[in-house]
């Protein structure tokens, strides 16, 4: 049985009716009535998609269904082929790397990977990477710039692995050297944000020339229940904190934090995901193309002055 968010019940209800509409369409002739209803549904689905709240954003980017990034590595990329482990402890699931192609365009990609059960997700520690899924990004990074390869990096996690074991092994210092490493990159780097970006988990491998981030994606320095739970001592305001954060494309795009916002399938993109590849490589062959342009010091300039302007504010008196 499909998952099912909340506010997407009364358009199941309908198609649900619309099944047993058509059950019936041997025995009575209610062709109109099912074309009618199909257009309701198209209606009503519309209608709740284009007015979705922060917190219904955040729901969508959590669907079990919605394409991951090997997903996107095996149908956006051709020829994906995946390279393991950090040469210093051991491979980390929750990072995927390696090499792949964009049409004729050679690239090195890098993306969060969470599991569809739970028996995937105990393998990819939910999406939550320990400190040897950034040094083995860290090792993409620096094997792109040596052949000269654009590096593409899909932002999906709930934040880096908190556990003691991650800690006592680096995990600060793993992040930080990746924000290090990827500032001064001399190689085209585009960030994209496909579902969840979380704090300094997602940042660790976000730092690009170009960032782009789906339709109902979001990314922030902490997630909304955390927010919640900070604030009000209790998860029950994660709503109210999601609103606060302004945490989804179109908010980061206001800010300047984001570049472009890469749209969806009305309905997510877990509703149409082959629809959904075909719109990313778009995008991507139409960043690699603009970047292209640039030097290598334009790149890396490009990139500090872009992280540069973050956060600036006034002081007035």
């Amino acid at each position: 049985m499909a998952y099912t968010l909340e506010f997407e019940k009364p358009i199941i209800e309908l198609e649900k009716k619309v099944a047993e509409m058509r059950s019936l369409a041997g025995a009575l002739d209610i062709s109109s009535e099912i074309e009618d209803l199909e257009g309701r549904i198209e209606e009503l689905r519309s209608e709740i998609y284009n007015n979705l709240t922060r917190w219904q954003r955040v729901q969508i980017a959590r669907h079990p269904d919605r394409p991951y990034s090997l997903d996107y590595f095996q149908n956006s990329f051709d020829e994906f082929v995946e390279l393991h482990g950090d040469r210093s402890y051991r491979d980390d699931p929750a990072i995927v790397c390696g090499l792949a192609r964009i049409n004729e365009t050679s690239v090195v990609v890098v993306g969060h990977q969470k599991g569809r059960d739970t028996k995937s997700n105990l393998y990819r520690n939910f999406g939550m990477p320990n400190p040897e899924g950034y040094r083995k990004a860290k090792r993409m990074f620096e094997m792109a710039e040596k052949f000269n390869k654009p590096v593409i990096c899909l932002l999906d996690t709930p934040g880096a692995y908190p556990g003691i074991e991650a800690e006592e092994r680096g995990q600060a210092e793993a992040i930080a050297r990746n924000l290090f490493v990827m500032s001064t990159l001399k190689v085209p780097v585009i960030i994209c944000i496909i579902g969840e970006g979380a704090s300094g988990g997602a940042l660790g491998i976000g730092v690009g020339n170009r960032i782009l981030m789906l339709e109902n994606s979001w990314y922030s320095v902490i997630a909304p229940e955390s927010c919640s739970s900070i604030l009000w001592r209790s998860w029950d305001y994660k709503e109210q904190a999601a609103e606060a954060l302004q945490l989804t494309a179109p908010d980061l795009k206001s800010h300047g934090i984001i570049d472009v916002i890469v749209p969806e399938p009305v309905g997510g993109a877990h509703r149409k995901p082959d629809e959904m590849f075909l719109t990313l490589k778009h995008v991507l062959l139409q960043e690699l193309q603009t970047l292209k342009q640039l030097t290598p010091e334009q790149l890396v300039q490009q990139r500090l002055e872009k992280f540069d302007n973050m956060g600036v504010w006034v002081e007035q008196n």
